[in-house]
């Protein structure tokens, strides 16, 4: 760009092709709060039964997206990061052991004791919690801060798999710690033929399908973005239908951002304290820092639908309220990281 600047013997294009650049880079954080947007003023048109019918496309989506998830994931690397068993056991007992607990112990305090939380808010942060790692954000962010990257990936890609029986296995705790009852046989089910199945059939023909799969990579990342602004649209609209912001107002907005920024701090600095407890590497120490800090969005709307689908066609849930913490946290996590990513980097 530089280069071009001083051919041109101007500023001015460069800085226009610049922001242009940042704007189809951060395309996906615009999508989501266009959603939100567009939920707000046309409900009618993307709640359940409503004129675009997303609900059912959506669901064609995701087993779409998993489908996908199925054809890229490679055996070959997570054979490579099988060895680094110490890591590996760190990660997912931050994952699913103690992320799930200090969500638990946030809602603890900000819903039941100071009320300053509406309790599908919470929910939504304890989802949060209980969601997998992020497979590509984790794997980017270890590879620029040159940590363990086969180690990442494969942590990444076995929390994906185990989070579609664990997570809802956790959801279910915490709802029956709440008073309420989530049906677990029929929730793994849902998830096992829509999001696991698809998964098992890319699997399987990914020795046939791989060469385009990785051609059209990028259009399958974008693909499963929509599917994610899909699944965002609708669930707003639903819940603008029945007064989400009537009943909230954009304070909503205020507690999320504060609580998903602060539940992030406190997960790096866990992240850290347990990889020097174990006495791990740098490299080690990296992975253990990025992976169990992430949590997936691309996940984790897709799950949210499926678990909370039947409570939020019945009017009890409101599946905006549930993933506006995990939204929040996908573009926290990013920036956070990045910049933590660098700083690891310069070391070298």
């Amino acid at each position: 760009m530089d280069d071009g600047e001083n051919r041109s013997g101007g500023s001015a294009p460069a800085a226009s092709k610049k922001s242009g650049g940042a704007f189809y880079k951060d395309w996906f954080l615009y999508g989501m709060i266009g959603c939100v947007g567009l939920a707000t003023l046309f409900p009618e048109v993307g709640r359940t039964g409503g004129t675009l019918r997303a609900d059912e496309l959506a669901n064609w989506g995701v087993a779409l997206v998993f489908f996908f998830h199925g054809l890229g994931l490679s055996w070959a690397n997570l054979r490579n990061g099988l060895l680094a068993w110490k890591v590996h056991t760190a990660v997912q007992a931050m994952t699913f052991g103690v992320f799930p607990l200090l969500t638990f112990l946030f809602c603890l305090v900000f819903e039941d004791a100071l009320g300053w939380l509406p309790a599908q808010l919470a929910l939504g942060f304890y989802f949060l919690g209980a969601l997998p790692s992020t497979i590509s954000s984790s794997v980017a962010m270890t590879a620029i801060a040159r940590g363990n990257v086969p180690a990442a990936i494969f942590n990444a890609s076995v929390s994906s798999l185990l989070g579609i029986v664990l997570t809802p296995l956790l959801i279910g705790v915490f709802a029956t710690t709440s008073g309420d009852s989530l049906p677990l046989g029929k929730t793994i089910l849902d998830l096992f033929v829509l999001l696991f199945l698809p998964f098992l059939l890319g699997q399987a023909l990914r020795p046939l399908l791989r060469a385009p799969a990785e051609r059209f990579k990028k259009h399958i990342n974008v693909f499963d973005k929509l599917v994610i602004l899909l699944i965002v649209f609708s669930s707003f609209a639903d819940s603008v239908a029945r007064g989400l912001w009537n009943n909230y107002g954009v304070s909503i907005l205020a507690q999320t951002f504060a609580g998903t920024l602060l539940i992030l701090l406190v997960a790096l600095c866990v992240s850290f304290g347990m990889s020097k407890l174990c006495r791990f590497d740098k490299e080690s120490e990296i992975t253990t820092v990025f992976c169990g800090s992430k949590k997936t969005l691309a996940s984790g709307v897709p799950m949210a639908k499926v678990i909370f689908g039947a409570a939020a066609l019945s009017g009890d849930l409101d599946i905006g309220l549930i993933v506006l913490p995990i939204m929040f946290y996908h573009q926290l996590q990013l920036l956070v990281c990045t910049i933590l990513a660098n700083r690891y980097a310069k070391r070298l």
